[in-house]
């Protein structure tokens, strides 16, 4: 299982699981734009990077479902496919990623709750030795 759905009484939330926090992160930008659309109809015909870095985890799982929004408010992009690679250094959290996808087109692709935010609301990353799981909810 990639994400579920977190009960909210106002917003929505999922949990995302990964074997590390790179893949966990991958699977949270998927969960985000599943909230959206249906990524399963969108093509990865556009490709942008992202390159981020924060004080802790959740500050950097924060920025970059943030920047993922940016993109899908600045240009219009949804997404469906990810990669990131996460690395501590110098106790500073650095993402390299990279996101694929295409610009909205409401002929082909089916719009279901707009997301105004992401937010730190019930956020939450842990790693385990097998399994990292992070939480986010998101304004709608």
């Amino acid at each position: 299982m990639k994400f579920e759905w977190v009960e909210h009484p106002s917003d929505v939330g999922f949990r995302a699981y990964g074997r590390d926090l790179g893949e966990a992160f991958e699977n949270a930008a998927l969960a985000l734009f599943e909230v959206m659309t249906d990524t399963g109809r969108v093509e990865a015909r556009e490709e942008v990077g992202v390159e981020l870095e924060a004080e802790d985890e959740q500050a950097l799982l924060y920025d970059w479902l943030d920047r993922l929004l940016y993109f899908r408010d600045a240009e219009g992009l949804l997404f469906s496919r990810f990669r990131v690679e996460v690395e501590e250094e110098g106790g500073r959290w650095k993402l390299r990623g990279r996101a694929w996808g295409e610009r909205f087109d409401p002929r082909k692709h089916e719009g279901r709750t707009a997301v105004k935010a992401v937010t730190y609301h019930l956020m939450e990353v842990r790693r385990g030795k097998d399994r990292t799981v992070v939480q986010a909810v998101v304004d709608i």
